[in-house]
């Protein structure tokens, strides 16, 4: 009996550009393809565990680096103090750099990768079995007040953006990782913010919410004419995290027709705020639960933050995808609302973004 065909993962979240770019090595695209076998991502790992695509971001590390964050990140109560604003005239080489990476890896992949600019493309990959890459960026420090920048990374592919990542940017203001505490931790857009906003959805470029604070969340709600998307984060009434969400922001989500995908990043899931890979997976099951039962079926996905945090053991890299779904099936999600949060929602959401 032939073995039974993975359901195919959409993934709003992966850090893997970053990780290949620290690597420094001459050919991060062979990494990649041939799979180099380090932290969650490579493409044989990829096609192992059913990931038919995802957004794929472009995250400029703050100057002291991220060594530190889980050290940081423990006891009853935490709170990391942000990293300074980063000039786009330092950040964009890097961001280059990964967006290069990026391209070649689709040139290396003989056809088993590509960079998608619409829906139709990544239906087309997932119906031939190739990995759907969306470039997104985390964080828009690499962009110009004047947005020349955003143009240009259009052009190369930009279909999602995050305007802010955990420390201010001259569009806004990210969240710290902070526990416990609500997302309400400083002022919201900018004036540069606001026209980054207007720019997007003219463009068609999805508006990613996840690190951004809670005013700048309600700012965002208020002018953008594109459904709101926190593409990795978690309810706030399970675990009590800056980057969580409470139920007034998913009803706003709802209400826009947009989509919060889960992160399994374990301090965002636990609700004692801990990094531990001894995490359950149930515990990713109680935040769907909450995130359907506030949303709707149709406005959840999944975020997993691959190769940028600390993940349940039980799925360990993106090879264990299959431990979820089934997961997702043992718990009693019939098959309609499995392929709906496994990569349905988000191409959908996706498609609504880039036609506003």
């Amino acid at each position: 009996m032939p073995a039974k065909a993975h359901v195919p993962v959409f993934d709003g979240h992966n850090d893997i550009l970053y990780r290949l770019n620290k690597k420094a090595t001459k050919t991060p695209e062979r990494d990649f393809v041939d799979g180099d076998g380090e932290g969650h991502l490579d493409l044989p790992r990829m096609l192992k565990g059913g990931f038919a695509g995802g957004l794929f971001a472009v995250y400029v590390p703050p100057h002291e680096g991220l060594d530190a964050l889980d050290n940081l990140t423990t006891g009853e109560a935490y709170d990391v103090p942000l990293s300074p604003l980063m000039e786009a005239s330092e950040a964009l080489p890097t961001a280059l750099a990964m967006v290069a990476i990026l391209l070649r890896m689709e040139r290396a992949s003989a056809g088993k990768f590509k960079i998608c600019r619409n829906a139709a493309d990544i239906r087309d990959c997932l119906g031939k079995g190739v990995v759907a890459a969306v470039l997104h960026m985390e964080g828009a420090e690499a962009i110009d007040r004047d947005l020349h920048g955003l143009e240009v990374f259009h052009q190369a592919g930009l279909r999602s953006l995050g305007p802010v990542w955990s420390r201010p940017t001259i569009f806004g203001h990210g969240v710290p990782f902070r526990y416990p505490s609500t997302g309400d931790t400083g002022p919201g857009l900018t004036d540069a913010g606001m026209a980054l906003i207007k720019a997007c959805n003219q463009l068609g470029i999805a508006i990613d919410l996840s690190h951004m604070t809670e005013k700048g969340f309600w700012d965002v709600a208020k002018l953008s004419s594109s459904p709101l998307i926190a593409s990795h984060s978690n309810a706030h009434a399970i675990c009590p995290s800056a980057r969580n969400l409470t139920d007034k922001q998913l009803a706003a989500i709802k209400e826009s027709g947009g989509l919060v995908g889960l992160n399994f990043a374990t301090c965002f899931l636990r609700p004692d705020g801990q990094i531990g890979d001894n995490t359950p997976v149930e515990l990713m099951l109680r935040h769907l639960d909450h995130l359907i039962a506030r949303l709707g079926v149709e406005h959840v996905g999944l975020g997993s933050d691959f190769d940028g945090a600390k993940i349940p053991e039980e799925i360990g890299d993106v090879s264990g995808l299959p431990v979820l779904v089934a997961a997702l099936r043992n718990h009693g999600y019939n098959t309609a609302t499995v392929n709906r949060l496994c990569h349905a929602n988000w191409i959908d959401v996706l498609e609504r973004s880039w036609r506003a």
